[in-house]
């Protein structure tokens, strides 16, 4: 195969090919594990770290083998402290031993030293690593480097924040440096360099909101290039529609990961019912990116 090997140098496949393969067999749906305290009331369950494992290990079991991903955040799990680390350890070993690939919602973005601990920890061997976890590039590109060494090594993918669709997000990636690039068209830049070659999907990915509207043109971000997966949370209840898909990604549609966490989670907490929301989701998303 020509291009950068499905396989890792550790011998893991590649995320990127796995993250492919899955798509193509489930749909481009990347399923939420958000147990934030109302949603885990509406569930009958404790906010706590007992109920934020129970949730998000009933997730798990639920959509294990018919979604393509799921992403549990981080910080619904560290707010109830070294108790609830170890609940997302073990959500994530679940989602290891059914072959669902997880995508860890950690937003990690430092310097140095610091930024290869979290390297380790969200990219290495640790417990705590998924299939691929979500990182801050906005103390520069490069500060992400000890983790996006680590990735490869270990055949893990990295999305990269890049246009988001929080308020405050055009503030930093709407700005326009001196060379006319605005940060988020040199993110973009930066993530196909890294997937230069790549056969299938390249494992850096951007994340790029549903709902950022027509900021990609406007931007002049060229999202097919990139060569990676686009995670695009907004989907379902946050208002993304079918036609905001098309429009936000054009021509890269075919990148897409669309994520939905509300629009699933809300079904739960019986597991057919969360099926049902995820296959309902999936097969809008899909023919909402199909050609």
């Amino acid at each position: 195969m020509a291009g950068v090997s499905p396989r890792s140098g550790d011998g893991a496949a590649r995320f990127g090919a796995r993250l492919a393969a899955a798509s193509a067999e489930h749909g481009p749906l990347c399923a939420g594990i958000d147990p934030h305290a109302p949603l885990l009331a509406a569930w009958g369950l404790t906010d706590d770290a007992d109920g934020v494992e129970r949730f998000g290990r009933t997730v798990v079991e639920a959509l294990a083998g018919h979604v393509a991903a799921v992403k549990p955040q981080v910080a619904f799990f560290e707010r109830h402290g070294s108790r609830g680390v170890a609940a997302l350890e073990r959500v994530l070993a679940d989602a290891r031993a059914a072959g669902l690939l997880t995508v860890v919602d950690a937003k990690r973005g430092d310097i140095g030293s610091t930024m290869a601990a979290y390297a380790d920890a969200f990219a290495g061997d640790s417990p705590l690593a998924g299939d691929a976890v979500t990182v801050s590039p906005f103390l520069g590109f490069e500060s992400l480097r000890p983790l996006l060494d680590v990735a490869a090594q270990h055949g893990r993918g990295v999305f990269v924040l890049a246009l988001t669709s929080n308020p405050e997000g055009p503030g930093v990636q709407h700005a326009v440096a001196a060379d006319g690039r605005s940060v988020a068209r040199s993110i973009a830049e930066a993530a196909a360099a890294e997937n230069a070659g790549a056969t299938l999907l390249g494992d850096v990915g951007l994340v790029v909101g549903a709902t950022v509207g027509a900021a990609v043109a406007d931007l002049g971000l060229d999202l097919a290039a990139v060569n990676g997966p686009l995670l695009a949370p907004g989907v379902g209840a946050q208002g993304a529609t079918a036609q905001d898909l098309r429009t936000v990604f054009g021509d890269a549609r075919r990148l897409v990961l669309a994520t939905s966490s509300r629009e699933v989670l809300g079904a739960g907490p019986d597991p057919r019912a969360l099926l049902d929301a995820a296959r309902r989701t999936a097969d809008q998303v899909r023919a909402a990116l199909a050609d």
